[in-house]
Parts: structure tokens; sequence; C-alpha cells
């Protein structure tokens, strides 16, 4: 069948029960926390690279996907959500408690190299010192930023004063050291080829690229804060839609639903399902539309062909979108239990207008070929540029086209099934060229995959009798998850693995809400696939990445 994963003979693979696990890990271990979707081990503050070590190296946890922390009345907590690469249903949950007065863990960087970003953001927010950490700062905020927003104390009315980076006078003259062949360039954080407002600190040597460094957090807008805000049943779902505000609304909504659905342990009718995987496969054909687009303007220049023949094909999906949602970018359309309405009326000209996009679609994909792929240029440019070796990848936490550019053989649709993925017939792509071309070319094979995903979704909900057409569970009119349940459900956004982290506490809002992005990730790749190439190549590996920096920032 097409969805079976190849083989694999790594002993690292090889699934441990619970108790396993604690046995490998001995007195590291000093209670146990278990989460709705894996084990947990609560573990010494001082024994995070130990532990997290033993995991990787011996048991295979080879990806670290997210760091949440929060803060208790008696203390401050990481978790380290752990799985694997080859089976992302292993799952295990490290909790690493925090003193209250003098909140500091021992850092998991050197263990996992995405762990630079995830930490610094738990800094930034809440407080947690990571001693061996190799660049603990603010990353979100500005470093004069005073006090830390998601703490228990922070005082929301305190003045802050955001000053100009290192107190540097922005009229001073430029001026060139005599003991330096280095050159200090800006890119950003108001450029078109940035991809929103994304600053790239960049380090020249001559004219090759010596050290880039991202600085984010210009559209830092709170999202977890707010979801905490809201209720579980009615005032989350709305704000998905604005985390990769582009194209993923439905993929979005589809990663908070998964969570919270799992959480309070709904079952979603098999019809919605089906009306869901459609959706969310129109999504993501037009997330890559988008990103085929920008890319061939990044590359190209090529405004009139390329770009708007893109996103000409991305505004016939956004048609079939209006029509199933009444929206064209905030949809809004899931439910937790379901979606928020059957198809529309009548159904057969929706059908019919599908079919026809679909019908079409091989032409255009050919077409972008001839233009993007098969161009001489585009060549030179994106191939053998920008290269992510696969290790490199599994370290950051790379996820999505990023990361099946680089060979990894990765899918939450196809390893860890939900919706109605596990009966269809489609494929997982991946390249193994680990370059900027390699990731184009993922992309684009992915639109024709997700059109084979809508096509077999059609066919069901045309022939799905009318008396069974069950868009939405019977859920109760206010949710309210036990005290101190926990939760990480992702799904496979446009971008990578999109997950959630919920910690409910007996009422009808989350007591922590922490969205993992993709894009959060995927961009702390850029320095890999950057140093040692030309500018030039720079532009061309952060258009490779795809991302949304309200998706980054959150």
């Amino acid at each position: 069948m097409s969805l079976e994963r190849p083989d694999s003979v790594d002993d690292a693979a090889v699934e441990r029960t619970p108790d396993e696990i604690e046995a490998l890990l001995g007195d590291l271990v000093v209670d146990r926390d278990d989460h709705l979707n894996a084990p947990g081990f609560v573990i010494r503050p001082d024994t995070v690279q130990e532990t997290l070590r033993t995991l990787k190296e011996q048991a295979g946890y080879d990806h670290l996907s997210v760091v949440s922390a929060q803060e208790y009345e008696n203390r401050y907590e990481s978790i380290y959500h752990l799985k694997k690469y080859d089976d992302p249903t292993q799952e295990v949950s490290i909790v690493v408690p925090a003193d209250k007065d003098h909140p500091v863990s021992e850092s998991a960087e050197p263990v996992f190299r995405t762990a630079d970003w995830h930490e610094r953001e738990a800094y930034d927010l809440i407080g947690i010192e990571y001693d061996d950490h190799p660049d603990l700062r603010r990353i979100l905020l500005p470093e004069t930023w005073q006090g830390h927003p998601l703490s228990m104390d922070y005082d929301k009315d305190r003045p802050q004063i955001a000053t100009l980076p290192a107190h540097a006078n922005p009229l001073e003259e430029h001026h060139k050291d005599a003991e330096s062949d280095t050159m200090f360039l800006n890119i950003g954080p108001h450029h078109p080829a940035t991809h929103g407002v994304l600053h790239l600190k960049t380090v020249l040597d001559g004219e090759q690229v010596a050290d880039v460094e991202p600085d984010i957090g210009y559209l830092h807008r709170s999202e977890e804060q707010m979801a905490q805000s809201g209720t579980y049943r009615h005032q989350i779902m709305p704000y998905p839609d604005r985390w990769d505000y582009i194209s993923a609304g439905l993929l979005n909504e589809w990663a908070y639903a998964r969570a919270a659905e799992d959480l309070a342990d709904i079952e979603v009718p098999e019809y919605a399902q089906v009306i869901r995987t459609m959706g969310a496969e129109m999504c993501r054909i037009a997330a890559h539309m988008l990103a085929l687009a920008t890319f061939a303007l990044d590359i190209n220049g090529d405004f009139t062909a390329t770009f708007m023949y893109a996103i000409n094909d991305r505004e016939r999906v956004q048609n079939l979108l209006e029509d199933l949602t009444g929206q064209r970018l905030m949809f809004n359309y899931f439910r937790l239990g379901g979606v928020v309405w059957d198809l529309p009326e009548p159904r057969e000209e929706f059908f019919s207008k599908t079919r026809d996009f679909l019908d079409q679609l091989p032409e255009s994909v050919e077409e972008y070929h001839n233009l993007i792929t098969s161009n001489e240029v585009f060549q030179m440019r994106t191939i053998d540029t920008g290269i992510l070796p696969p290790e490199v990848a599994k370290n950051y936490g790379a996820t999505g086209p990023v990361a099946r550019g680089s060979g990894v053989d990765y899918d939450l649709r196809r390893d860890d099934p939900y919706g109605y993925y596990d009966e269809l017939d489609w494929d997982v792509v991946t390249e193994d060229g680990g370059d900027n071309f390699s990731r184009l070319l993922v992309r684009m094979r992915e639109v024709e995959e997700s059109a084979k995903i809508i096509e077999q979704c059609v066919d069901l909900l045309e022939d799905w009798p009318e008396d069974e057409r069950n868009i939405q569970a019977n859920v109760p009119r206010t949710l309210r998850p036990d005290d101190d349940t926990e939760i990480y459900r992702a799904v496979e956004g446009a971008k990578g693995e999109l997950g959630i982290y919920i910690r409910a506490d007996g009422t009808d809002k989350p007591a922590r809400f922490k969205i993992r992005s993709p894009c959060f990730s995927n961009l702390q790749t850029l320095p890999e696939m950057a140093n040692g190439e030309y500018i030039p190549d720079v532009i061309a590996a952060l258009g490779s990445l795809d991302v949304v920096l309200g998706e980054v920032d959150r």
C-alpha cells in the first residue's frame, strides 16, 4: 500500500514500553508525570543533557518537537516533547521542574540544536534560565523588556522602553576596522525578499556569507496568551487562522481541533473527517502555489509570468474554499467535533467546480516545470545551493518540505494518521538533494498528491448517503477537561509539523496553550544553509524555507 513506511532495521526504532524507558533512564527519573499522548518522566534540572542524550542515542528519540514551559504556584517547569522521525507515534515527555526562587535548568542545546530557539523563547516569555545555553537572550521581545509576559507576577501596566539596537546612532557614518576583513549587512526587516518583517544580521567575508542570524519577533502578537484567555468550545478556534494567515487556515484549525478533541475525548463523525481532509488539502495546494510564486519571484524576478500564473491557480483554490467556508482567508470553518456546516448547495455544482480545477491542474504543473524547473538560470541559482544534510535537518527539528527535501521521510498524515488520510491512496514525497531545488520539487509534487486526495474525497462525498451526513459530534456546550491533564498533538501543516500543547486546570479555559510552529524550527536552519554561500544564495535559501512570520512570532 502506498502509505506504508519502508521497513527499518534500526534497533532504536523498536517501540519500548514506559517501564522499559524508565529502566533505561534508571536513577535519572525521580517521578512519573504521564500525559495523554505520551509517558512523562520527571528529572532533575541538572541531568537534562544526560537524559536526552540517552533517549536519543539508545532509544531512537531523535526528534525534539517542541519545548513548552510554564510557571506553577510552587515551581517552574520545562517539558521536552520527544518523538522519533521513524515513528512519531512513539512519544516521550521529559518534565524538568525548576526552583521557584531560582529557576535554572540545564540546556538541551548540546543534544538537540533546535532547543536553542525554544529555550530562548521560554526564557523570554516565562523567565527560566538555561545553563550551558550558547546564547541565552530574548528572542521575541527587545532585550530591554522588563519582566516575562507569561510569568505569574508580570505587570502588564509597567512602562516599557525599546531602545535602538546596541544603543547605536542610526545616523552614524559607516566605518571600517583596520583589523577586520568582514562587513556587516542588514537584510530586512522591511524588504520584500524576507517574506515579512524578518531581520537577517549578515556578516560578509568578501562576497561570501561568514554568518547570518535571523532576528525575529517583529510580528509577535501574544497568540498563545490570547488562546489561554478563550474558552475551548467557542473562543479559541478563530485564532489559528491568523497564525499562518496566508493560506493554511484549515490546517491550523485542525491542529487545535485535534489537540482539544483528544483532550476532551471527542470522536469526529466520519463524514466530517472526509470534508476536513478535502479542505485541508485545498489549503495545502494554495500554500504551495504561493510558495512557488514567491520563490520564482525571489530567484528570477519573474512577476508577469510565473508569479501571476501561480497566483491565478491559487485563486481558483481560494474560490473553492470560499464556496466551502464562506471566507477566503480567515475560514473559521472547523468546530470541535466536526465542521460548522455541510458542503454548499447545490452540491453537484461544487463537485463540478472542484473537478474542473483538478482536471486543469496537471497541465498547470507541467507549465511550471517548463517555466521554472527547466529554466537554466533557475537551476544554476538553486541546484547545490542552500544544502541541508538530513541529519542536520533532524537536529534542528525541521519538518515538512524542508525535511523531506533533504530525504527525511516524515509526514504525520501517514506516520501518525488522523482525519481520513489512512483510508486514501497517496504517496509521501521526498527528494534526496537537500538543496533549494529539492525543496521546490517536493512542494510541486505534493500539489499533485493533494489533488489525488481531494479527488478521492469528492468521490466519497458524492456517494455518501444523505441520511448519514453527520457534520458534528454531540459536544457539550462547555468543556472542562480534568485538572492537570496535559496533551501534545500535531498535524502535517503546509510548512511541516504544526503542534499544540495544552494543560488543563479544570476550567473551561487552558492553563497553558503552546503552539509548535513549523516555521519557527525550520527558520533556525538558515545559517546552516547560508554560511559559506553568497548573498543571492541566502535569499534563495530563505525563499526555499517558505516561512510566514505570523506563525514564527505568533
